[in-house]
C-alpha cells in the first residue's frame, strides 16, 4: 500500500513569515509589567510556566491567567500583566516574535484578538519545551540565554503547531490550515505564489471540485481563493519593492502579469488605505 505523502502545513509559511523570535526575562522582582501599543510588527508572547497572573488590555481587565499558558499579544494593543507574588514572575519567559518576512502581515492579522491558550495536555512537543523552559527559569545554568533564545524558536514552532490543531471556529488561516484539503491549496500557494493559479488548479491542489472548494474554502478562510491569493501577492510585492527590488522584478516574484499590473495594484491598496 502506498502511504499519502506528508503534508508539511508550516514550512511554506514560515518562510514567508521569516519569524525572528527575542526571548527576555522580566526584571527581577517586578510585580508589573506595561506594554504600551506599538505601530512595529511584532508579536508578544508570554509562556506563563505556573502560578497566575492578572491580564489587561487597554482600560479592559481580562482575568486570571493561570500556568502553564501562553498569552500572544499583537505590539499595537496596549497591555498589562500583574501578578501578587513576592518574586515577581519567575515562572514567566516574555518573547518578541518579529514578522520580517513578506507574509509576516498575513499571519499578523490572524491575532486582532490576544489568544490566551491554555497548556495543559498539549502534544508532546511543546509540552517538552515547555517543560524545558521552567527547568531554566527556576535553576540557570550555563549558556542559559542561548538555551531560552532557541527554545524559544521552537515555542514559537509549536504554537502555530497547536492552533493549527485547535483552530477555534472563528475562520481564517488556522482554521484553513486546519482542514487537509484547503491546507493543500494553501500550502501551494505559500509556495508558489508565482504560480498562474485558478480555481481550477487550486481546487485540483486540494482533491475537491471546483464548486466544493471555492464554497468550503469561503466558509473556512472567511474570503474567497481569489481574494486570499491577491492578498499574498500583494504582501509579498511590497516587501519586494521595500527591498529595492524593481517593480518588474516583484511582478515577476510574486505572480503579477506585468508591471504595470502590480503597480495599479499598490496603487489601490494605498487608496483602501487611505479611505479607511
Amino acid at each position: 500500500m502506498t502511504l499519502a505523502p506528508h503534508l508539511d502545513r508550516l514550512s511554506a509559511l514560515l518562510e514567508g513569515v521569516a519569524p525572528r523570535i527575542e526571548v527576555r526575562q522580566p526584571p527581577v522582582a517586578t510585580q508589573t509589567l506595561a506594554h504600551e501599543a506599538s505601530s512595529e510588527q511584532f508579536l508578544n508572547l508570554y509562556l506563563l510556566t505556573e502560578g497566575q497572573v492578572g491580564f489587561s488590555m487597554g482600560p479592559s481587565y481580562l482575568g486570571i491567567v493561570k500556568g502553564p499558558a501562553v498569552i500572544v499579544c499583537r505590539a499595537d494593543v496596549a497591555h498589562l500583566l500583574e501578578t501578587d507574588s513576592a518574586s515577581g514572575f519567575c515562572g514567566l519567559l516574555c518573547a518578541k516574535a518579529v514578522l520580517d518576512g513578506p507574509v509576516g502581515a498575513l499571519l499578523f492579522s490572524e491575532f486582532a484578538a490576544p489568544h490566551v491558550i491554555t497548556l495543559e495536555g498539549v502534544d508532546d512537543s511543546l509540552s517538552h519545551v515547555v517543560q524545558l523552559i521552567a527547568s531554566e527559569l527556576h535553576s540557570p545554568r550555563c549558556g542559559q540565554p542561548a538555551l531560552l533564545s532557541r527554545a524559544g524558536d521552537i515555542l514559537f514552532i509549536g504554537l502555530l503547531r497547536h492552533l493549527i490543531a485547535h483552530p477555534g471556529r472563528s475562520g481564517g488561516l488556522f482554521s484553513g490550515l486546519a482542514d487537509p484539503r484547503i491546507a493543500r491549496a494553501l500550502v501551494a500557494m505559500h509556495a508558489r505564489p508565482q504560480n498562474a493559479w485558478t480555481l481550477e488548479t487550486l481546487s485540483d491542489e486540494a482533491g475537491m471540485s471546483r464548486t466544493a472548494f471555492a464554497n468550503v474554502f469561503r466558509e473556512v478562510m472567511c474570503q474567497t481563493p481569489g481574494k486570499y491569493l491577491s492578498k499574498l501577492r500583494l504582501a509579498i510585492a511590497r516587501e519586494a519593492v521595500k527591498s529595492g527590488l524593481g517593480l518588474k522584478r516583484a511582478a515577476k516574484e510574486s505572480g503579477y502579469l506585468s508591471s504595470s499590473a502590480l503597480s495599479r495594484a499598490l496603487a489601490r491598496s494605498k487608496l483602501s488605505v487611505n479611505i479607511e
